[in-house]
């Protein structure tokens, strides 16, 4: 039934071309060019499509994506958070009061939306099964989530002073503080090493790109508030990053996670351009050469006709053996 479902829902998105989730999360990934590391300040990337997604919105005009089938329309909190982030982006960029209302209407669905989970942590929940490597069930909640939470609601606050804000981003940070096993997003692996998981499974998965959207958040939230507690976990997990990088690299493209299959779990095209312009985003922020060689590294696969073409196969094979 899980693979039916699955395959149900690419059929219709891929094949016949309808409007799906992936409508949203496919645009081409871009830098944003007006980005001040130092300071909060527009978002890292432009997201300037995802602002203007008016597929299926509801009432009040907050983003929601069809899933087709079985899931149909529903609330995604990454989905409606890069929609505010991308809306904060164009609104300091042009001064559009429109782009400025949908961000705080975006920073507002966040503050109402914060969900005790069954540990007492405040997450945002996603409420909808979603066939994964393992089925996550309704409610779910993600460290990408949280990540991308935390840089919608930095801004809010930094923009309105407003204390419904603050209070909602000390809720949300603390998820990053505590073990996945303890209701947290949080996975300290055998050598030390401490990751943001995107998906709460055991054993964990390390998908790379909610990773390091992930670290984003943190790393918002430890300037704009000069906290030195977030600041230090920012830089563990920077650390987790810089020394295992390279274990997302097979030679000849990148890996979306570590998958613990048989056959790896190979990065589709668009995730590959995706975790190109977020490690260069990474050496902005950071400094760290080891960014900005692993990005232009993983460039030169994406030119090589021969690798896209190796990828892409590689990439058919894992979905009909394991979705």
């Amino acid at each position: 039934m899980k693979k039916i479902q699955y395959w149900n829902r690419i059929f219709k998105a891929y094949i016949l071309g309808r409007t799906s989730q992936l409508t949203f999360w496919h645009g081409e990934p871009k830098i944003n060019k007006n980005i001040d590391i130092d300071s909060i300040g527009p978002y890292y990337m432009s997201f300037q499509q995802k602002a203007e997604y008016k597929s299926h919105v509801d009432k009040i005009g907050i983003p929601m994506l069809d899933y087709q089938g079985v899931i149909g329309l529903q609330y995604n909190p990454i989905s409606i958070a890069q929609w505010g982030l991308g809306n904060y982006n164009t609104w300091k960029e042009i001064e559009s009061k429109s782009h400025y209302h949908k961000f705080i209407k975006c920073a507002d669905w966040l503050v109402n939306n914060l969900e005790e989970n069954n540990y007492g942590l405040k997450v945002w929940m996603h409420h909808f099964d979603w066939e994964y490597r393992d089925l996550l069930e309704s409610p779910w909640y993600s460290g990408l989530a949280q990540g991308q939470g935390l840089s919608v609601l930095v801004r809010a606050h930094k923009e309105t002073k407003e204390q419904k804000y603050k209070t909602a981003l000390n809720e949300a940070v603390k998820v990053f503080f505590e073990s996945t096993h303890n209701g947290g997003v949080n996975f300290k692996d055998s050598k030390g090493y401490n990751w943001i998981e995107e998906y709460i499974v055991h054993p964990p998965t390390h998908i790379l790109n909610g990773f390091i959207w992930g670290i984003w958040g943190i790393y918002d939230y430890s300037i704009y508030f000069n906290d030195k507690r977030a600041m230090s976990l920012f830089n563990g997990y920077k650390k987790t990053i810089v020394e295992n990088i390279k274990t997302f690299d097979t030679g000849y493209w990148s890996l979306y996670e570590h998958s613990g299959t048989l056959i790896k779990m190979i990065s589709s095209p668009f995730y590959h351009k995706l975790h190109i312009v977020q490690l260069k985003i990474m050496y902005q922020i950071t400094g760290d050469d080891i960014f900005n060689k692993i990005s232009k590294k993983w460039i030169s696969y994406e030119k090589n006709y021969f690798f896209k073409n190796l990828a892409f196969y590689q990439k058919v094979v894992f979905k009909l053996f394991y979705y």
